[in-house]
């Protein structure tokens, strides 16, 4: 098999896996592209991604242009004379000068079944959407937004107990995969003709914020369960119970029947604790009150009798 010059560009942990398999494969990157160190955490210190680490751990050349829209900032890319680049939540758009670089252009691993949910926040959409699959598009890129034409797609059904953060894992190693599969088949001739996106299925997948996690007890029910699986494990859903601030870490939709206002809990279900909402129940399973731990619902509920 010939090894192909590669490079990769990826920041956060969904690009881990990806990452991994081309190291070991017989087309170990020369170089890693990522986005600059930014400050994380409690203390807000500046500290490596994990792309960036697990380059390092590795001994491969990492470069952190802030972008990559001036021939300065791609000098070192065309140094390294590529046959192809291989990105996975990079964070950065590639401009043109980049896409036409390496031989065999750009691919870029995407999470989800493209066109469906192009953009920043595909795994979240898709479970508040209620989509029952997703999955990973290896694309050919372009200088669009997550446009370019699909070249192999991996599907996988998404569960009702699925939060973002098992479905990313999920999705992480599926790409991983997926790139392994593409690369044997383009060094053997085998690669499929990329197909071209139909543009009236597209669905965005805008950047998530903290206050799109808010939880809107007069919504239905349903509704509210997918934003808990949606939210975690980032911004967390959170709303106001009994006059108090409470976030939500999983959570359930029951059947109610029952004049209570949304937002009202339901006592008619001792050890359980069970909102009303527009339509249907929210059943809190884990939550977290400020300045506590996280807890079960019915733990919450045994230390405070009176809540009984």
């Amino acid at each position: 098999m010939k090894a192909l010059r590669t490079v990769f560009a990826g920041t956060p942990a969904f690009a881990v896996p990806a990452l991994e398999a081309l190291i070991a494969s017989d087309h170990c990157p020369l170089a890693v592209l990522t986005q600059p160190d930014r400050a994380a955490g409690r203390g807000r210190k500046v500290r490596p991604g994990p792309v960036k680490q697990l380059a390092l751990d590795a001994g491969i050349e990492v470069l952190q242009p802030p972008s990559l829209k001036t021939p300065e900032s791609r000098s070192r890319l065309a140094e390294l004379e590529p046959d192809l680049l291989i990105t996975a939540a990079y964070g950065l758009l590639l401009p043109a000068a980049v896409l036409d670089m390496p031989v065999h252009g750009c691919w870029n691993l995407h999470a989800s079944l493209l066109p469906r949910w192009r953009g920043a926040s595909p795994i979240q959409q898709a479970i508040l959407a209620g989509d029952a699959e997703t999955g990973v598009s290896l694309m050919q890129m372009d200088t669009g937004l997550d446009t370019g034409p699909v070249i192999l797609a991996s599907e996988t059904p998404i569960a009702g107990s699925d939060s973002s953060g098992a479905l990313h894992d999920r999705l992480a190693r599926m790409s991983a995969v997926l790139l392994l599969q593409a690369l044997d088949r383009l060094v053997s001739g085998k690669l499929p003709t990329p197909r071209a996106q139909n543009e009236s299925l597209a669905t965005h997948a805008p950047l998530i914020r903290k206050g799109d996690a808010e939880l809107d007890w007069r919504a239905d029910a349903e509704r509210l369960a997918r934003m808990v699986r949606a939210y975690n494990p980032w911004p967390i859903a959170y709303g106001e119970l009994e006059g108090q601030p409470v976030r939500v870490f999983r959570a359930e939709a029951v059947a109610a029947s029952s004049s209570a206002a949304p937002g009202e809990r339901l006592r008619a279900d001792p050890g359980h604790l069970i909102v009303a909402c527009g339509r249907g129940a929210l059943e809190l399973l884990e939550i977290q009150v400020p300045g506590r731990k996280i807890v079960s619902a019915r733990d919450w509920l045994n230390a405070r009798p009176d809540r009984g």
